[in-house]
Formats: C-alpha cells, sequence, structure tokens
C-alpha cells in the first residue's frame, strides 16, 4: 500500500511538472501601451450596459443630463432609460405611418429624442419602471425578440392599402411597447414625494432650453443651423454649423469649464479599438512601420487583424491630421456615419504627450478602462456627426456669431 501510495505521488508530482512545463510563458508587456495621467476629470455617473440594443443614443444623453444635473445640483440621479425608448418608439412610429413608410423605423435615434421627451412629456428615475430586460426574463436589454415584432408592425399599418385607417394601432404598439420595456407611470413616489414625469423633470434643476447641437460641414453655410442628413435624426432637429477647429474649440472649453458633451459620431474606423481606445489611423504611414507591408496589404487586412496592428502600436500610431474638406468628403461618401452616441467627460495625455479625451461608454465595464474610451483629438475631429452641449459652455466669441 505504502509503495503503491509512493508511485501515486510520484506520478502527481510528474504530471504537475508535466503541466507546468506546457503552461503559457507571461506574455510580453507592450512598451507602446498608453499610459495616461489625467489632466482634467468631470464628474459623472455610473456605467450601464445597454447590451443587445441599439439605444447608444439613450444611455449616453441620459449619461450626459445626469452629468448636468449634478454639475447643477451636487445630486447624483439614475435616469430611466425605458422611459425615453418607450415614449420616443411610438413617436417615431406615428411619424413613419405619416410617412405611409417612406422613412426608416428603427432602434437607433439621436440625442435630441432624448432632449425631446424629457421636454414633452419628462423623465421618471430608474427603478420606477420594470428593470431593463426582466420583463421577458433577461437580465439586460434584449431587443432582438422586441424588434421583430416592432417593425412588421408598424410597416404593416405604414404601407396599408386602406382608404382610412382607425386610431387603434396606436392602442395595439402601445401594447407591445409595455410589455417589453413596462408601462410609463403616471404618477410615482421617490425618496417619500409623489412626483409626475413632468414635475420629477420640473425638481431637478436645469433648464431644457440651455441644450443645443452643434456639428461642422459645408454644405450648408457656417453660423447657420440645419438638421444634419442622417436616417436616426428623424425629428430634423436644427444643428449649429460652425468650421472644425471651432467645433474643437467648443469641445475644449467644455470640458475646461467643467461641462461634458453628449457626442455622436462614428466609430466603424479600424482605429476605434475594442480596448478602449480610438485614434484616427494613417494607413498609409502605419503600413510603413511595418516589415514588407504596403497600402494595398494594409486594405485586404482583416478588420481584427488591423486592430491587433493598432494595439501593437499603441500611443506611437501614426494619425492623420483631419480637415475640413477631409470631414466633407467622408460625410458625402458615406465613409463618416453616424454610429454611435457616447459622452465626453475629460482630457487626459499619454507618455507622449498626446491628448486624449475621456469618454464614457455604454457597453458596461468593457475593455481595458472599465467602459471608458480614450479617444484622441484628431479621431473626434475626424469622426463627429454632431453632439449636445450647453450652450454656457460655447465660447463667448462663437456663441455671438451663432445669436446664442
Amino acid at each position: 500500500m505504502k509503495k503503491i501510495m509512493t508511485i501515486a505521488l510520484a506520478l502527481i508530482i510528474a504530471v504537475g511538472s508535466a503541466g507546468a512545463a506546457k503552461k503559457k510563458a507571461p506574455e510580453k508587456k507592450n512598451a507602446n501601451k498608453p499610459v495616461f495621467t489625467t489632466i482634467k476629470e468631470i464628474p459623472v455617473t455610473s456605467m450601464k450596459d445597454q447590451n443587445r440594443s441599439g439605444t447608444c443614443w439613450d444611455y449616453s444623453t441620459l449619461s450626459y443630463f445626469e452629468a448636468e444635473i449634478l454639475k447643477a445640483t451636487g445630486k447624483k440621479y439614475d435616469l430611466c432609460e425605458s422611459f425615453v425608448a418607450n415614449k420616443t418608439y411610438m413617436e417615431r412610429a406615428i411619424q413613419v405611418v405619416r410617412f405611409h413608410g417612406d422613412c426608416q423605423f428603427a432602434q437607433g435615434g439621436s440625442a435630441e429624442d432624448v432632449l425631446s421627451t424629457l421636454k414633452n412629456h419628462g423623465i421618471v428615475p430608474e427603478g420606477a419602471m420594470p428593470f431593463p430586460g426582466s420583463l421577458y426574463g433577461d437580465s439586460l436589454n434584449n431587443f432582438n425578440e422586441f424588434f421583430k415584432l416592432l417593425e412588421p408592425y408598424v410597416a404593416a399599418i405604414a404601407k396599408s392599402d386602406a382608404k382610412k385607417i382607425s386610431s387603434q394601432w396606436k392602442v395595439g404598439l402601445q401594447g407591445i411597447l409595455d410589455a417589453y420595456l413596462g408601462k410609463c407611470p403616471e404618477q410615482f413616489t421617490y425618496e417619500g414625494k409623489q412626483y409626475t414625469p413632468k414635475s420629477f423633470m420640473a425638481s431637478l434643476g436645469i433648464d431644457l432650453n440651455d441644450y443645443v447641437s452643434i456639428t461642422s460641414y459645408t454644405h450648408h453655410p457656417f453660423y447657420t443651423a440645419f438638421a444634419v442628413e442622417v436616417q436616426d435624426n428623424w425629428r430634423f432637429p436644427l444643428s449649429y454649423n460652425v468650421p472644425m477647429d471651432e467645433m474643437m474649440q467648443i469641445i475644449d472649453n467644455a470640458i475646461e469649464q467643467g461641462y461634458t458633451v453628449a457626442w455622436g459620431g462614428d466609430v466603424s474606423e479600424d482605429g476605434f479599438t475594442r480596448k478602449g481606445l480610438a485614434y484616427a489611423v494613417d494607413a498609409k504611414k502605419t503600413t510603413q512601420n511595418l516589415q514588407g507591408s504596403d497600402m494595398a496589404k494594409w486594405l485586404k487586412m482583416t478588420t481584427t487583424k488591423k486592430r491587433d496592428i493598432i494595439d501593437s502600436l499603441g500611443c506611437t500610431v501614426p494619425e492623420i491630421v483631419p480637415t475640413q474638406q477631409m470631414r466633407q468628403e467622408r460625410f458625402d461618401n458615406w465613409e463618416l456615419t453616424d454610429d454611435h452616441g457616447m459622452h465626453i467627460f475629460g482630457v487626459a495625455k499619454d507618455q507622449n504627450g498626446k491628448e486624449y479625451y475621456m469618454v464614457k461608454n455604454s457597453w458596461g465595464e468593457t475593455g481595458d478602462y472599465k467602459g471608458v474610451w480614450y479617444m484622441t483629438k484628431a479621431f473626434i475631429a475626424a469622426n463627429t456627426m454632431d453632439f449636445l452641449i450647453n450652450k454656457k459652455a460655447i465660447p463667448a466669441n462663437i456663441r455671438k456669431k451663432l445669436g446664442l
């Protein structure tokens, strides 16, 4: 027995040694990985997760307004994304029906949808409606089933060949919205006090007339306002048009003065990594750093391969110098698209002194920085579609040009 135990022990030690030998060697540290020093960080509320729903516009803009309330009053609120989604999808469906289906019904939206909801319907805190996903047995939002019901429903009404439609389609649609998002309360209690959505909004300490949208394109005159021509801008709100350099001055001034920015733009670019970084990659210069490579090879690479290269180059990745002409050309040829809404709340610099905006995402605590993305100023200049901002955060000289 003792001999058997001795043999068994020897085998265990041998197997353990073999296992240890098979263990991977420690990963080599990437000397190019950015090391950030915060220059200015404005307090924001907790990280959220939109999960499998196209509601970045909802999460990012409510996060923005939570920061505005925090700045104005010192109080933290967790505002309810489901309330905004419920109201917005009904209003968007009504527009699609009015246009007889000649416009888009989709999950996406813009910062204007949140602002319009706050103005016209008010808002409720999280907890006044069911937690996202809970009504259909999920722990977070999952709109896969939800929109497979909504889209054909709206299309059936909008494309109907009837000479007259009844208003009952709204009752049916509201039933679907309430089943998946929860019914919007007419009254609720918060911290021992009873509110309506409108009275709760009125108690939050901000003036909704203070908020304006900014963009930068040359197909409309500067210092005028126009509705940016993207599908999710379906309410046709006006954005003030300024030169690219002034657009960036507005963001920088806002951060310096303690304001945040509800940003909308393009994150489909190669330089937007899933690790929490975003660079306006100069592909031509980047290929010069790759032995035996050229521009044609770069273009043929998979997105994953490109991002691996960008990750390896880190803070040394070459970047383009964005121009006004470049922005316009990319908008007109569909390269610059309206992909994502995020929340800019600070500025940091890497070990080489390059400055980045600190940007809160709505994908939970993902990436290397627990849900925060560090996006270079070149990336933001090149890829901004528009953004919502407090007009008090705009430099006085630019505000004067805009008549604000």
